[in-house]
């Protein structure tokens, strides 16, 4: 898992992100405010040694003794902490000052050190004695803080016995006081240094105990959830989360554990209700089973019975025909000798005996077909022949019921490995069930064409009959379906087709409608299996 993408990483980035900030503004606010404390200091010292050069050389000046005045200013001036001491008069020049050979000069009020009254806009000398402290950069490379006291005409100075100045004079001159600030930078840098470096040492320490403090609170807790979803998950529901604590990641984990106590609990339900159900199921399966079975069982016996019943009904007209003229034919011998009328009689009696036996077959051949009894074997046919031979076989059904025939056969062989005869008798079966749908004349088209797509060959059967209703259309090859009259149709014709299609592995598309005609479209494979397990597709 990525690191970054941790709850308890990002909490703690955005803690030290706040931590550091606030820390860094704290501490240079702090060095700020240190550094105008000791600046405020340094001005009031000023201000203080400013006062006492004041009153230690105010007697001497209302003596006019210049030298006693000197002697002050270079004392106090050469004095440590104290960079120079000057006094100046209303035109600029030196009076007195500490400084060796500056007396007389007159200082250029344009320069850094004298901006504090001479700024353009100004006053010579401000009233407001903040004002008159300024801080400038000494030729020897660090910074000197000047403070301007003015010396102010009082009554005394114009009544003293020097009658120097008039009583008109506000200001007589400035007392300049420049104090070296070397010290105080090298004081405020160390503890800048080392406000930044307790501050570091503050941050470092609140960093771990945060990280700490989150790694425990925070990250292992929402690890343990994590790990628990985690498991309940993976289908682990006995897993529990450990509460260490009452605050509201514990309760969380409690809540959690409660939760999974409650779903293993509704598991377990289910579980049960499933093993329950299963055998339910299990029961009720064999009953369906059982009475499916049973169904089954009475389905084959009503089918068993309809068919003895269908077999007995197709069967005696032809063996009563067959018993009545044996007993004619007894007779007839038992009379002594024949005459030629009797005999050519005889000849007739058999021959309508041989035509009902054979109905007998072929009815049992029906059966056989219908129960796909194996019959015939598959060979590779044209069939067109088949066609044909079928065709002949009802031409006197359609010359008597004047239908008209149309058929459309290619010119080259349609080949198809197939019982040629089977697929003649299913083709007879469709063909007769159209001729009977038209009682009243109509057409008949036969076509045939190779389905060179899926390899087969393509049967389409058209009449123009009464056609076939919807409710019925589902059910034309169901066995011992009709829908002719009573004793005109057994059901098995379409049904005997449908398994012969079936054994060729074709399939049926039926259309029709009622009084508009059907059409059967029969498609074989061109190489079939035989007696394939694949039932047939029907279309209806």
């Amino acid at each position: 898992m990525n690191f970054t993408n941790l709850l308890a990483f990002r909490l703690f980035l955005i803690i030290l992100v706040v931590m550091l900030i606030g820390t860094s503004v704290f501490t240079t606010l702090s060095v700020d405010r240190q550094s105008d404390q000791h600046m405020r200091d340094v001005v009031a010292g000023a201000t203080r040694v400013a006062d006492i050069i004041k009153r230690s050389t105010n007697y001497s000046m209302m003596l006019n003794r210049r030298e006693d005045i000197y002697h002050i200013i270079n004392t106090i001036g050469n004095e440590p902490g104290i960079e120079a001491v000057r006094i100046y008069n209303k035109k600029g020049e030196i009076t007195f000052s500490s400084v060796g050979g500056e007396v007389g000069k007159k200082v250029n009020v344009n320069a850094e050190a004298c901006n504090v009254c001479h700024t353009s806009g100004k006053s010579p000398v401000p009233p407001n004695a903040h004002e008159l402290s300024r801080i400038f950069l000494s030729p020897k490379g660090y910074r000197v803080l000047g403070l301007i006291t003015p010396i102010r005409n009082e009554p005394k100075c114009a009544t003293a016995d020097c009658h120097a100045h008039s009583a008109s004079q506000t200001v007589l001159g400035v007392l300049d006081v420049m104090m070296p600030l070397a010290d105080l930078d090298k004081n405020l840098a160390y503890e800048k240094h080392a406000e930044y470096m307790n501050g570091f040492l503050m941050l470092a320490l609140m960093t771990v105990f945060t990280a700490v403090f989150i790694w425990f609170v925070v990250n292992i807790p929402v690890k343990n959830l994590t790990k628990g979803t985690q498991e309940i998950i993976k289908g682990n529901l006995e897993h529990r989360i450990p509460v260490r604590s009452k605050d509201e990641i514990g309760r969380l984990a409690a809540s959690f554990n409660q939760m999974t106590d409650e779903v293993k609990r509704a598991h377990d339900e289910l579980t049960q209700w499933t093993q329950t159900l299963e055998e339910r199921v299990a029961q009720k399966t064999h009953e369906l089973q059982r009475a499916q079975t049973n169904m089954v069982q009475m389905e084959k016996m009503v089918s068993l019975g309809k068919l003895a019943s269908t077999v007995a009904h197709e069967l005696n007209n032809p063996l009563e025909g067959v018993l009545t003229y044996a007993k004619l034919l007894k007779r007839s011998v038992k009379a002594g000798v024949l005459t030629e009328e009797q005999v050519l009689e005889i000849h007739n009696e058999l021959s309508t005996i041989a035509d009902e036996t054979a109905r007998c077959g072929n009815i049992v051949k029906n059966l056989l077909l219908f129960s796909r009894q194996k019959v015939g074997e598959f060979l590779e046919c044209d069939i067109r022949v088949a066609i044909d031979n079928s065709l002949k076989l009802i031409d006197h059904h359609l010359h008597i019921h004047n239908i008209t025939l149309h058929t459309a056969l290619p010119d080259d062989k349609l080949l198809l490995v197939c019982d040629i005869q089977q697929i003649e008798q299913a083709l007879l079966a469709i063909e007769i069930n159209a001729v009977e749908a038209m009682p009243e004349g109509g057409t008949l088209t036969l076509s045939a064409r190779p389905d060179i797509m899926n390899n087969a060959v393509e049967i389409i059967i058209k009449d123009t009959g009464s056609g076939i209703s919807d409710e019925a259309l589902p059910h034309i090859f169901e066995p011992f379906f009709t829908t002719k009259e009573n004793g005109k149709g057994t059901g098995l014709g379409l049904a005997v087709a449908y398994g012969i299609i079936e054994r060729h592995n074709g399939t049926i598309e039926v259309r029709s409608k009622l009084h508009e005609g059907s059409e059967f479209i029969i498609s074989i494979p061109s190489k079939s299996e035989q007696l394939t397990d694949n039932q047939p597709t029907t279309t209806v």
